[in-house]
């Protein structure tokens, strides 16, 4: 497979640093181990996975996503004020920190960031802390094989790691 480009179906191994365009990092493989994932799976933010099309094991590219294929424009008017007490007493929220709330009985629970917690009230906010930025990409393509069965089933590279055995159990309780 050593001539093998980046193509939709493929597991791709990547290293990669992303930063602002300030230059602060805000996340990088340096390191860990690189991260796969599943290409054409949505795994990663639609201009990062676009600019991988293509290239081979060992390239590298810089990688500039406008917000529009990253994580969105920032959507004022977004942040809610929540009652503390409908969270568990002992549940430890921080600033920054993502979890997933309800907002309508039929509705399945979506992710928010904490911006503040008081002792009567949590503010939450529906954008990602990254929507309206201009993210930049330095990537190198490390590997490149094909998906496993198990893979394909759950549409999302598996890397044998505890993080895989919480996603593929919270698929279970889906099914339940």
């Amino acid at each position: 497979m050593a001539e093998e480009k980046v193509r939709d179906g493929l597991v791709v191994g990547i290293d990669y640093v992303m930063t602002l365009s300030d230059g602060e990092v805000v996340d990088t493989t340096e390191g860990e181990e690189p991260l796969e994932i599943l290409q054409g799976a949505g795994e990663v933010v639609e201009g990062l996975e676009k600019a991988l099309y293509g290239l081979h094991v060992g390239d590298s590219k810089h990688v500039v996503v406008s917000p529009e294929e990253g994580f969105g424009e920032r959507e004022e008017g977004s942040e809610m004020a929540m009652p503390r007490s409908e969270f568990p007493r002992d549940f430890e929220l921080e600033e920054g920190m993502e979890i997933y709330v309800q907002t309508d009985e039929d509705d399945e629970p979506v992710p928010v960031y904490v911006v503040s917690v008081d002792r009567n009230e949590v503010v939450v906010d529906f954008n990602h802390p990254l929507a309206g930025e201009t993210l930049h990409f330095d990537v190198t393509v490390r590997s490149l094989r094909p998906p496993t069965e198990e893979e394909l089933a759950h549409g999302h590279a598996h890397d044998d790691d505890e993080w895989d055995e919480e996603w593929d159990d919270e698929e279970e309780w889906d099914e339940e």
